[in-house]
């Protein structure tokens, strides 16, 4: 396919997204580049996609090298031509990947340390990295992305904020979608379009081997209790074993809850909420659950901000959970209970900082989670309330503004 006309006509006629400034991609690779040289990396080796996107503004086929001392390599195998009307940076077009050898050393760069994303780099892709860059010896560099990742600029708040936006009318949709004898598939289907539709990318990203993730799930009754392999206090039962998390065939009871769990996502930013929605009057204990998890977000609200430690965040939710002695049903129940109630969010749904009783990580301005206190009740159902947060330095401010009370239909 050959492009025509400039950028901007392309972003109007093919598809929805804010190009990255070069300023800005350049500052994510300095703040980078402060992390590698306190780990003992001379230069960092970018593969995968998200981090690829990340730090050139574009998600294509090649490998950027980012060295300690001087300026990023970009080399791109294809689209060339795409990358060039993506990316801001300089590009290296190269046939096949043996050719980064002789541009590096010709550069002196292949001396000391090679850091790369072990934690998602397969071994074969690894081995021919290594053979075909020519690199000795070698350290993760994942960590240092998953820490410059983790505070937000002002530009990618913009971009979870068109994020968040396209989750509003999908939520209010989910007013008439609900209702008695639909079907889980029934209703993800009436819904799923309509975030397409607002410029939905239509993939969530989570980082690391086994991690998937649908667009949405939604759970009514007893499903919202079923337990699966996914690090998750509501996974759902999905319609096959192949695919063991998510909506399914079965129907909306009257009284019972409906968990509707949806990511947004604009430009790669991934955001991720859910509210809880039932037919007639919500049965007991569901009342007691639901007005638990109302109590933990608005305590949250009241209380965290920058400066604040993660254990506290988590020790202030479960205590409120333990008041209520509703602890053995708190972020799942028995083997399903996860031992989290909030998660960062980014490029990717599974991003840092992690809220639990053990990461003791300082909140920091520009840090966005997803908040969510969940209870699960084996064998009937689960409700429960997830929001997203930026951190302020006084506060924590929503991403997105609609209700989340539990919605009567």
């Amino acid at each position: 396919m050959q492009w025509k006309g400039k950028k901007e006509q392309m972003m109007e006629e093919v598809g929805a997204f804010d190009p990255v400034p070069k300023e800005e991609l350049l500052k994510r690779m300095d703040g980078l580049k402060g992390l590698m040289a306190k780990s003992g990396i001379d230069f960092g080796v970018i593969f995968q996609n998200v981090d690829e996107f990340y730090f050139t503004g574009t998600t294509q086929k090649g490998v950027l090298v980012i060295p300690l001392h001087g300026e990023p390599l970009f080399f791109l195998e294809k689209s060339i031509e795409r990358g060039r009307l993506e990316s801001p940076l300089d590009i290296i077009p190269i046939k096949k990947e043996k050719e980064i050898k002789e541009v590096l050393q010709s550069k002196g760069l292949l001396r000391g340390i090679a850091g790369l994303e072990l934690d998602v780099l397969p071994v074969a892709a690894f081995e021919r990295l290594r053979r075909n860059l020519g690199f000795d010896r070698h350290a993760d560099l994942a960590p240092c992305i998953r820490e410059v990742r983790m505070v937000k600029s002002p530009f990618e708040i913009t971009q979870l904020r068109k994020s968040g936006g396209m989750m509003a009318p999908v939520f209010e949709a989910a007013r008439h979608a609900v209702r008695e004898g639909a079907s889980e598939i029934d209703i993800e289907a009436a819904l799923i379009g309509i975030g397409r539709r607002h410029g939905h990318q239509g993939f969530l990203r989570m980082r690391g081997i086994n991690q998937e993730m649908t667009l949405m799930a939604v759970q009514a009754g007893y499903t919202g209790a079923m337990v699966t392999y996914a690090d998750v206090p509501i996974a759902g039962a999905g319609i096959t074993p192949a695919i063991p998390q998510g909506s399914s065939f079965k129907c909306v009871e009257r009284g019972i809850p409906v968990t509707i769990d949806y990511g947004g996502g604009y430009n790669g930013y991934i955001t991720d909420e859910t509210r809880t929605f039932v037919v007639g009057k919500l049965a007991e204990p569901f009342q007691r659950f639901f007005q638990c998890a109302l109590e933990i977000i608005e305590d949250a609200m009241a209380y965290v901000k920058e400066g604040v430690e993660c254990t506290d965040v988590f020790a202030r939710a479960y205590r409120i959970a333990e008041k209520a002695s509703l602890q053995d049903y708190f972020m799942g129940h028995g083997e399903g209970q996860v031992s989290f109630i909030g998660h960062g969010i980014g490029l990717e749904i599974n991003e840092l900082p992690v809220i639990t009783a053990r990461h003791r990580r300082v909140l920091t301005e520009g840090m966005v989670f997803a908040f969510e206190p969940k209870f699960v009740l084996p064998g009937q159902g689960a409700v429960g309330i997830e929001l997203d947060f930026i951190v302020r330095k006084d506060k924590l401010e929503r991403v997105t503004n609609d209700s989340f009370e539990l919605v009567t239909v």
